[in-house]
């Protein structure tokens, strides 16, 4: 299979999730959605402007994946969900990718590049389920909770001496 065969199925796949999710999903279904947008987007511009090469720690792709990770990392910590927290180790893996590159300059840019790319093709279908779910929950119970409150009010009483 020709590597623009893989990206338009990846990219075709993506679209899916993403739209199913924006559409029908939760707080925490749309945000890693528009994470995932982000970082669509982002790629697409990286690869216009930048020729994108393998060789040494692709930079443009390091920061995508930074600030991905990071966000995706928040919606894990904050979505009253479980599956954000595979979304966010999916996220990292990537991460390990560019630190083995920055270790060990001979690693093969085919190994790089595969050690960057391999953990999206879980997003998807990750996403897809997660959105599901969030449908038969709403269907079952009526509502379905997407974040933990984080901060709660004080009470009225404790700014009076």
């Amino acid at each position: 299979m020709s590597a623009m065969l893989r990206i338009a199925i990846f990219v075709t796949l993506l679209l899916v999730a993403l739209v199913y999710a924006l559409r029908k999903g939760g707080g925490p279904e749309r945000a890693v959605a528009a994470i995932l947008l982000f970082m669509l987007i982002s790629d697409q511009a990286l690869h216009l402007i930048f020729a994108v090469n393998f060789v040494t720690v692709d930079t443009g792709h390091l920061l995508i994946d930074l600030i991905a990770a990071a966000a995706t990392m928040t919606v894990a910590l904050t979505a009253y969900r479980f599956w954000p927290m595979l979304a966010a180790v999916l996220q990292c893996l990537p991460l390990l990718a560019h630190t083995t590159r920055a270790i060990d300059m001979e690693l093969h840019p085919i190994a790089y590049l595969t050690m960057q790319v391999a953990a999206s093709w879980l997003l998807p279908p990750l996403l897809v389920a997660a959105t599901w779910h969030h449908q038969k929950r709403l269907a079952r119970a009526g509502s379905d909770r997407s974040w933990y409150i984080l901060l709660r009010p004080s009470s009225p009483n404790a700014a009076k001496p």
